[in-house]
């Protein structure tokens, strides 16, 4: 017999589950459970595959393009100057690679408009190393660069609003004036459109423009080889730890900052907001499983007969117990199935929805001027589907707890005579 208590207590439990012609109150409230539960674990999932998105973006996409670590001086160092300082950043054993930039504001302009930029000279041949930008290319390549002394690469919202495209020419003007007898004149040199990319996040895709380093020297009229050096470490986030260690070792007038001076504030907030929301919503799930402990209540309430009965032809208090725990749990692995598979349904196509709402409404959901991208990105966590099936399931049979207690304490005497 006590061999067949668990399947006979599985047993009673599926039926309450079932509809039926006197359960009809049981198998509302049970699918009400099931809904709850269901519907805060695909919001939980969704949320949380969202967020890893923003983490992703940032440091896949975001930190693959901005330079880990960049080393910089006003000064006109020489070329064995800066020798020295590789060698120093190689010695860290932490730097992937580094590149050497020219990097100075200018102004780019057209006959339509005009706009203030960071202007990036760079080796084309070895940026590749230290950049994924070449991922973000709408219409040419870096190559370009290597081929077209006076070629530039900008980002197509920019070049949209400068109404130019592959082919067409910029001006590029030089923060440096000329000075002549009769009146200053800007610096500045044509350049021919070679390359546009499209990253989605507002400060690269309206402010950054990329030019041959040789081109750079030539029109910012530079006696050094470079001004900076872009490093790549192997972990971008020991970035800042890396850039303290290399501090003291520096020669003085050269200056290193980090990634996360620019987007340090960004990153710790998608990771403070994941935390926040994530808390928020198990919130969510908790009040879902506190529905299913008010639903047993109600259920057993509804049931004292039937428990009356069972304990009149034997059946023990643990038994009782059993059955409810049983349904409890029952009631709570629907839940997780189906919002399990929910989530990842949710989480698969949240950004092509977002996309459709934006195209649908005119919308637009994230704007880049304040979010680091423009659009929603999701990233599903296997770890995370895991984590939210086994915490929701610890809830329901924890809910389970003290309905099970109730209808074990049930006495068939009293039960009977209310009935």
């Amino acid at each position: 017999m006590g061999d067949r208590v668990p399947s006979f207590s599985r047993y009673i439990a599926m039926r309450y589950i079932s509809a039926g012609k006197r359960s009809h109150l049981v198998s509302f409230m049970s699918a009400i459970s099931i809904f709850g539960l269901a519907l805060g674990i695909a919001i939980l999932i969704i949320v949380l595959s969202v967020m890893n998105g923003f983490d992703r973006e940032l440091r896949e996409n975001i930190l693959g393009i901005v330079p880990h670590i960049t080393i910089t001086s006003d000064e006109n160092l020489s070329a064995d100057t800066w020798q020295e300082i590789e060698n120093l950043a190689m010695q860290t054993g932490q730097v992937q690679a580094l590149a050497p930039v020219i990097e100075i504001t200018g102004v780019i302009a057209t006959p339509q408009s005009n706009k203030g930029v960071l202007v990036n000279g760079i080796d084309a041949a070895n940026e590749s190393r230290v950049s994924a930008i070449y991922r973000f290319m709408r219409a040419g390549d870096l190559a370009a660069l290597e081929q077209t002394r006076w070629g530039i690469i900008l980002g197509e919202p920019l070049a949209q609003r400068l109404g130019v495209t592959l082919g067409d020419s910029v001006d590029l003007f030089s923060p440096n004036i000329s000075l002549n007898p009769i009146t200053p004149l800007a610096t500045f040199r044509s350049f021919e459109v070679v390359g546009l990319f499209r990253v989605g996040t507002e400060e690269l895709d309206n402010e950054l423009v990329m030019i041959n380093i040789t081109a750079a020297r030539a029109l910012f009229r530079l006696r050094t080889p470079f001004s900076g050096l872009r490093l790549r470490t192997t972990d971008v986030l020991q970035a800042d730890r890396i850039r303290l260690d290399l501090v003291p070792a520096l020669p003085v007038g050269v200056r290193i900052e980090s990634w996360t001076a620019r987007f340090g504030a960004i990153y710790d907030n998608i990771r403070f907001s994941r935390s926040i929301i994530g808390f928020m919503l198990w919130l969510l799930v908790g009040v879902a499983a506190f529905n299913l402990v008010v639903s047993l209540i109600m259920i057993v309430r509804d049931k004292r007969g039937d428990i009356a009965i069972l304990r009149t032809i034997g059946a023990s208090p643990q038994l009782i117990k059993h059955i409810f725990m049983w349904q409890g749990c029952c009631i709570g692995l629907i839940g997780i199935v189906i919002g399990v598979a929910l989530g990842i349904i949710g989480s698969l196509q949240i950004s092509n929805l977002a996309a459709w709402v934006e195209r649908r409404f005119g919308l637009q959901l994230l704007n880049a001027e304040v979010y680091p991208i423009d659009f929603l990105p999701s990233q599903l966590s296997v770890s995370d589907v895991i984590t939210v099936a086994l915490g929701v399931f610890l809830l329901a049979l924890c809910a389970t707890v003290y309905p099970a207690n109730r209808a074990a304490a049930v006495q068939p005497a009293e039960a009977l005579r209310a009935d």
